[in-house]
């Protein structure tokens, strides 16, 4: 198996994307750490997991009012098994559709909170558990606004690009680590996110979050070893095998 043994935390594990890829990374042999805010949503990817042979554990962390809880997280983490492998920072907030001049900071504040701070403070408070890893990688999930902003985005737009950032800045300062890290552009993905963004669109003509999920497993693998501080376009992986 591609991760046999390995130990991934995914966020935003409970639908959408997270869910199908902390799907695949079970089927890969790996044991996944399902975070996110609905429990039950946690369940029903749990539950799916285990009825396909595979290992998983729920971590209901709220990224919005919990990460102080994140030190608790780590401590659970090292006593169970000593070290991560993969974290798949995927768990995003869309925010207002507004022009910026009418965003209330209230809302802009959350989105930052789970886009973009949440992202650094797991990453940083995992830091010493990926570090026991003799191959860690940590995936960020970004949006093409990252690169190029779009009216009415706002603060997820600005979330976004500022996550891209991180994760090649980041990248430089481990460059001499074990740990590696890179970012993900889904593209336009029939998610639940999507469909708020664009209620006219089907969601039919879209790639299904299952169908993106090669990339993810790319970049949790040992055949990513140099890539670091990249951006990879998911559409540009759907048919990559090991």
């Amino acid at each position: 198996m591609l991760l046999e043994n390995r130990v991934a935390l995914v966020t935003g594990a409970g639908s959408g994307i997270g869910r199908a890829v902390a799907l695949a990374y079970a089927r890969e042999g790996c044991h996944v750490l399902l975070l996110g805010r609905r429990v039950g949503f946690l369940e029903e990817s749990y539950d799916r997991i285990l009825e396909e042979g595979g290992r998983a554990s729920i971590v209901p962390l709220d990224l919005e009012t919990d990460l102080g809880r994140v030190p608790e997280l780590v401590a659970t983490i090292h006593r169970r098994h000593g070290r991560l492998d993969i974290l798949v920072n995927n768990a995003a907030q869309l925010g207002d559709m507004v022009p910026l001049e009418s965003f209330r900071p209230p809302i802009w504040e959350m989105v930052l909170r789970v886009n973009l701070t949440a992202p650094y403070f797991l990453t940083r408070e995992l830091l010493p558990l990926l570090r026991q890893s003799p191959s860690a990688s940590v995936i960020n999930v970004i949006s093409g606004v990252a690169m190029h902003g779009r009216a009415y985005w706002g603060a997820y737009a600005a979330s976004k690009a500022a996550l891209l950032n991180l994760t090649q800045t980041w990248s430089a300062e481990l460059c001499e680590s074990s740990v590696r890290i890179n970012a993900v552009n889904p593209g336009g993905t029939a998610t639940a996110m999507r469909a708020r963004a664009f209620p006219g669109e089907d969601p039919a003509e879209l790639p299904t979050p299952e169908s993106i999920v090669p990339v993810f497993l790319y970049l949790a693998s040992d055949h990513s070893r140099l890539r670091r501080g990249e951006n990879l376009e998911a559409r540009e992986w759907c048919h990559w095998r090991p």
